[in-house]
């Protein structure tokens, strides 16, 4: 099994940080690629964050209404790919 931190995206220019908004899934449950775990939020732009590969999502690192560095570990999901 291969551990695989989800970061803070930076979608524009000039984002330095961005805010979730929503966690659509929960610790402990099974995730697929391409399936929307998150709602993150900048100054310009609200967009999901969408899992990477298929696997359960291990540990949140962040609350709703955190304000995260763009690069910083928000979850990690644990996959057996």
């Amino acid at each position: 099994m291969s551990e695989i931190k989800i970061i803070m995206p930076k979608l524009g220019l000039t984002m330095t940080k961005g805010t979730i908004t929503e966690w659509k899934k929960q610790e402990g449950k099974s995730v697929k690629k391409d399936e929307a775990i998150a709602v993150i939020e900048s100054e310009k732009i609200v967009t999901d964050i969408v899992a990477p590969k298929d696997g359960i999502l291990k540990k949140i690192l962040h609350n709703v209404g955190d304000e995260v560095p763009i690069g910083e570990t928000i979850a990690i999901i644990e996959s057996e790919e």
